[in-house]
């Protein structure tokens, strides 16, 4: 049977939206990560925090670099998992934080961040955080005493990490329930139709640790709703905690000294 002409234009037109659609939705989801690539950074902090180079190579070979700092006379290991913008040299207040309140730090430079190789992924974070953590447990650190705390966009990775593997605590500050959630927020209908992925919601039901939430309630990038949001969906044993004042990106300074005096205590009671 012949096809029409007008039937050939249609199918064109099908062709191209479905190519437009694919090509937007493809810069959309890219566009979640922000990373710095060495030398850019202040890589100079790394003697003042006594931090260690660590190598590491993914489950799909890809070799990402992280830092380890130490906690003299602690067992408890935390694998931190940062945001999607900069790199590892840009959270010195968290490799500081961390183990003066009484737990060792790994702090992992997601592929294409610092000075880790390849282009990261959704996908790619995880393979990424799972490294990592094998690593911890290949130098003796037991998952009981493993902490994993992930940040904005490295919450998620956090959450899909402990939904999979055992850790004594999840910690996360300034998460989301998705990334569609977020989308929403600052394109509604537009931007839930092109971002995906990032499903913390989903995962979150699978963790069988205590779970910390931290966030801001003047939250200018991830609204401080949806944190609790995925604290409704989170299992119990789970606690809230609600930084007043405190923005998206300066949580911690606003936090200050509570920052870490909070951890101290959670890391020797629990929460």
């Amino acid at each position: 049977m012949a096809v029409s002409a007008s039937a050939k234009r249609v199918a064109g037109w099908g062709l191209f939206a479905a190519g437009g659609y694919a090509a937007l939705s493809l810069l959309a989801n890219r566009s979640a990560f922000f990373p710095l690539k060495y030398p850019a950074g202040w890589w100079e902090a790394q003697g003042r925090l006594r931090a260690e180079d660590v190598w590491l190579t993914t489950p799909d070979k890809v070799r990402i670099h992280a830092w380890w700092v130490p906690a003299e006379g602690s067992r408890l290991a935390t694998l931190f998992l940062h945001g999607n913008a900069g790199n590892v040299t840009h959270r010195a207040d968290v490799l500081e934080a961390i183990p003066a309140a009484g737990s060792a730090v790994m702090m992992l430079d997601y592929r294409g961040y610092g000075k880790s190789e390849g282009w990261p992924t959704e996908k790619g974070l995880y393979q990424d955080a799972e490294a990592a953590y094998a690593y911890l447990v290949s130098r003796g650190h037991d998952p009981s005493n493993i902490i994993i705390h992930g940040e904005s966009l490295g919450s998620a990775v956090a959450v899909d990490l402990a939904s999979r593997l055992e850790c004594r605590l999840l910690i996360l500050e300034a998460p989301f329930p998705s990334a569609r959630a977020v989308a929403n927020r600052v394109f509604p209908l537009l931007g839930p139709a092109l971002v995906f992925g990032f499903d913390a919601r989903r995962k979150i039901a699978n963790v069988r640790a205590p779970i910390l939430i931290i966030h801001g309630d003047r939250d200018e990038v991830i609204d401080f709703d949806l944190g609790k949001d995925l604290f409704t969906a989170a299992p119990q044993p789970k606690k809230f905690w609600q930084a007043p004042g405190a923005g998206h990106n300066n949580l911690r300074q606003v936090l200050g000294a509570e920052y870490g005096h909070r951890l101290a205590e959670i890391y020797r009671h629990g929460i």
